[in-house]
């Protein structure tokens, strides 16, 4: 038997699929455009492909993320924090709070035992997500994925004072023009982002283990920067963008497994049919 996540995140989609051992045989993840549906197919095939299966052969699909309900051939649809729990949960069975920051949003969760038992979320400004270093990484005239490496080389941090991205630019503006150095820049940049996370995690209150997820935990300067801000270690996933696809395909695997177990509907044969001419 075989089951799939698919997480359409604000900017990046992920498929995960498994099998019923939770073995991973293929992930997939791309940029998030606006065709949710026809992305959701093309991932979907993707990574179908890469496990050498057809639609037909999966037992159960989860959908999760800002554009679960925009993926048509899902059997359910679960919200991206119970995903990422779960995800989280099965690398590091000990995690007690975790910490995801996207190109969007930041959520801090606290879970036990694989499921989640409380969570604050930054959905509402820029300045606490990946969004606030995309920013100024193109005010600074600096590539992204490089914002990391060069925060590292710094010998100091700038402080930057303004919460507001918009503000943050004008302040990196002004820091240039009067001369200061890049790497300090970029350094105390990711500082700011990092206090305003860990401000956010601390609302909530933190226990070890502590996890950090989701695109901006690619960023080395950023994780040195949270474990500074929150003054504790880090665990980081070997791929932090894939947890909530993880999660959700774990979570189609038990849903399916306690559907045999209760006897209630499971998707049919003429639903698998129903996907597969979806993706004929």
């Amino acid at each position: 038997m075989y089951f799939t996540g698919v997480d359409i995140g604000s900017t990046m989609t992920k498929v995960v699929l498994i099998d019923e051992s939770d073995n991973l045989l293929s992930a997939i993840k791309g940029p998030t455009g606006p065709e949710h549906r026809q992305l959701a197919n093309e991932v979907m095939r993707q990574s179908l492909e890469q496990a050498g299966l057809q639609i037909d052969d999966i037992s159960y699909i989860v959908a999760t993320g800002y554009g679960r309900l925009n993926v048509p051939f899902a059997d359910s649809q679960i919200t991206e924090l119970s995903c990422h729990a779960r995800g989280v949960s099965s690398l590091f069975p000990n995690v007690r709070t975790a910490i995801d920051i996207g190109g969007q949003d930041a959520k801090c969760m606290k879970i036990n035992n694989g499921k989640l038992t409380s969570f604050v979320m930054n959905d509402k400004c820029a300045a606490g997500t990946g969004r606030f270093l995309e920013v100024t990484a193109a005010t600074l005239g600096v590539r992204l994925e490089d914002m990391g490496d060069i925060a590292l080389k710094a010998t100091k941090k700038i402080q930057v004072s303004s919460l507001c991205t918009i503000f943050a630019q004008q302040e990196v503006v002004t820091l240039l023009s009067r001369g200061e150095n890049l790497e300090n820049i970029v350094a105390g940049l990711h500082d700011a982002l990092a206090n305003r996370i860990a401000a956010l995690a601390r609302r909530l209150g933190i226990e070890p283990d502590l996890v950090l997820t989701g695109g901006v935990a690619k960023n080395t300067g950023m994780v040195k920067a949270m474990k500074e801000s929150l003054g504790c270690e880090l665990l980081v996933p070997e791929e932090p963008l894939l947890t909530g696809a993880l999660g959700a395909a774990i979570l189609a695997k038990e849903t399916y497994m306690k559907a045999v177990v209760v006897g209630e509907d499971l998707p049919t044969k003429s639903r698998r049919l129903e996907k597969a001419t979806f993706f004929s």
